[in-house]
């Protein structure tokens, strides 16, 4: 009886120690860590990014059959780990490169994380990734445009958006068929902030528009975070150049708006470089005085009950603002890291890594508008796009460019306020 009566009480507990064991596969959490700016000039754009990546988490934790072909939102949780959920742990870089390095750093030797995704501000990316890159952690930059940033020979660094070049180009397309239906463009300025994301930008936009016969007329640097513009307005006003192209982050673009408001300054065209120009809080602050600001995006809303319009619903109840093209990128940065996930598996990050070099998604499997994503030997993701929007009647950006893809057509001069 005594043999019996220990017999069973193995059994019973191989029982339950099987029924742990699948418990905790179920269970188990991926965790991935999330580098932005919450605090600092940028704060509305790292809040806003950390909305979007929570929206992101509730696609992939949550069955979501209503999007359509998007990856990972049929099911709840991760299929490839068995049902895994993803757990995101954010970081707040202040908006400064030593602050996200050593975020970073944390992460990855404290938190444990298998992957890290940010950081907004180029310059922070540059050096969170090199961290990502020492300790071999993979690295996905939904967001950051600097050119240089994926000329640095790295293995797990990759990036889903647009970069500087593809930038530029869109930039000279653009304006070249502005000219061919008859606005002025020959004389261009380029204003852009001291950071990394702003001299990288401005350079590239510089380089490409001089290979292609077109030199900037005018290239303006400024401090990034500067209390006072007017100097670099009068600049401006005096020059008179046909079109401007803002580089900026939001606070610096929210001052521009508004001292070029108080100085009765008006370019005929004035094309804002995304960041600054697409965060809710320059809309709220300076819309309705920058009326006809161009902007480049990559996002569209869409139909009503597409799967874009769903998603831009959840977003707006989870923030209360509209999704932008900087949250959306973001975001799209974040499923594209945990498809590969997902595909790997695993959470070992040679395999995520590998999964990575692997990805090859298509435009109906993406909310954002790319032609796709498939990384080059680079990590940088050879089909990304965008299109040119304008902020036109009120607080609203329309996509006025190309006009396969516009709703509107442009409106010209700028009208300002």
């Amino acid at each position: 009886m005594q043999f019996k009566h220990f017999l069973g009480l193995t059994c019973a507990a191989a029982l339950s120690l099987g029924l742990i064991g699948q418990a905790s596969a179920a269970d188990k959490v991926v965790k991935i860590g999330a580098i932005f700016p919450m605090t600092g000039g940028a704060a509305s754009a790292g809040i806003h990014a950390k909305y979007a990546i929570e929206v992101a988490e509730d696609i992939i934790n949550n069955a979501h059959p209503e999007l359509g072909d998007l990856p990972l939102a049929k099911n709840a949780g991760l299929k490839g780990l068995g049902g895994a959920k993803v757990d995101v742990i954010f970081a707040d870089n202040q908006g400064s490169p030593a602050t996200g390095q050593n975020q970073a750093l944390r992460l990855i030797t404290q938190e444990k994380v298998v992957a890290l995704t940010g950081a907004y501000q180029s310059g922070v990316t540059l050096t969170a990734s090199a961290i990502a890159e020492k300790y071999g952690i993979p690295f996905v930059n939904g967001e950051s445009t600097a050119a240089d940033l994926t000329e640095r020979g790295f293995k797990w660094f990759f990036r889903v958006t647009p970069i500087a070049s593809d930038i530029a180009k869109t930039y000279y397309d653009f304006l070249a068929d502005m000219k061919a239906s008859g606005t002025k463009t020959d004389s261009v300025a380029v204003v852009h902030d001291n950071t990394e994301y702003g001299t990288s930008v401005a350079g590239t936009i510089a380089s490409t528009f001089k290979a292609k016969g077109k030199p900037i007329a005018f290239d303006l640097a400024y401090a990034a975070n500067s209390t006072d513009v007017q100097s670099q307005v009068l600049q401006l006003k005096e020059k008179k150049p046909d079109v401007v192209i803002m580089i900026s982050y939001t606070s610096d673009a929210i001052l521009f708006a508004k001292t070029m408001q108080a100085l009765d300054y008006k370019p005929p065209m004035i094309i804002g470089d995304d960041s600054g120009y697409s965060d809710p809080s320059f809309i709220k602050a300076a819309g309705k005085i920058s009326q006809g600001v161009f902007n480049r995006s990559s996002w569209s809303v869409g139909p009503p009950g597409s799967p874009t319009a769903i998603i831009a619903d959840m977003y707006k109840k989870k923030s209360g603002d509209e999704m932008d093209d900087t949250a959306g990128r973001e975001m799209e940065g974040f499923l594209v890291l945990m498809d590969a996930i997902d595909r790997a598996g695993s959470t070992d990050p040679a395999k995520i890594q590998a999964a990575l070099k692997a990805t090859d998604l298509k435009p109906n499997q993406l909310m954002m508008g790319y032609k796709g994503v498939k990384f080059n030997d680079k990590g940088q993701n050879e089909l990304a796009s965008a299109v040119m929007i304008q902020l036109q009647n009120g607080v609203n950006y329309v996509p006025v460019w190309p006009k396969t893809s516009a709703q509107k057509a442009p409106v010209l001069p700028y009208k300002g306020w």
